[in-house]
């Protein structure tokens, strides 16, 4: 009896083991398979100007202007590499917004939604602080925002929606998105809508699209937009800086 017993416990620790062994694969199969930056946007850590100071650390990328009269925490959208979103960031940075993008392990989020912990400590100098985020980062920052709702001023949503209630808070939001957007679940998007304040102020960027708010190229899935991703990021960068001044 006790020999078929440890039988068929060998049998059953055999068979986890291998159920592991498969889902180990799968996930490290799925988190390799990621867009990555354009080479235009790895210039800008290499490009030396007077007017903006670009850091990389080990745990954030931050993007400082001279004169800063905010500061911005961002998440990148879900399998980005983080540095595609420097274009973005050097022009929000350029109208006066200091911006910490930060990494995120396997390029997702979801497994770091408290990367924001501490950040504004760093910068003493700047008292209105601002999250957001792309895609699944967007999703994750409003998360982040609604626990630590004292801490900011507003959210900023692009191509993204808050899954969690920010109605209870004094949170202002921003949500942006692209007309070609073919990759954001425009049903969810309908679905948590009630989710933001009445004083959310909501955009559709016409002619953009998914991936147009950083610089990886292609999305699968996505619509093809009728402007650059460069176009993109500039009306981005304008409609934030003047949101955040209103």
């Amino acid at each position: 009896m006790d020999r078929k017993k440890n039988r068929k416990r060998r049998i059953w620790l055999i068979v986890a083991a291998l159920a592991l062994i498969l889902i180990a694969g799968a996930f490290a199969w799925y988190v390799s398979d990621y867009y990555h930056a354009e080479p235009e946007a790895l210039e800008l850590f290499s490009d030396s100007r007077p007017d903006i100071q670009v850091k990389a650390m080990t745990n954030q990328l931050v993007f400082s202007p001279e004169h800063p009269r905010a500061g911005l925490i961002f998440y990148p959208g879900g399998k980005v590499e983080t540095e595609a979103y420097a274009p973005l960031m050097t022009a929000c940075a350029e109208r006066g917004i200091l911006c910490v993008l930060m990494p995120m392990p396997f390029h997702l989020a979801v497994l770091n939604e408290n990367a924001a912990d501490g950040v504004p400590e760093q910068f003493p100098e700047i008292s209105d602080w601002y999250i957001g985020g792309h895609s699944l980062g967007g999703v994750m920052a409003a998360m982040y925002a609604a626990e630590h709702a004292d801490e900011f001023s507003g959210v900023v949503l692009l191509g993204a929606y808050s899954t969690v209630n920010l109605r209870k808070t004094n949170l202002r939001v921003l949500s942006l998105y692209g007309s070609e957007d073919g990759v954001m679940d425009r049903e969810a998007y309908r679905k948590n809508r009630p989710n933001l304040p009445d004083s959310t102020e909501e955009f559709v960027i016409e002619g953009g699209n998914h991936a147009g708010f950083g610089c990886y190229g292609e999305q699968a899935g996505d619509g093809s937009a009728t402007v650059t991703a460069g176009e993109q990021q500039t009306l981005t960068a304008d409609m934030i800086d003047q949101w955040m001044g209103r």
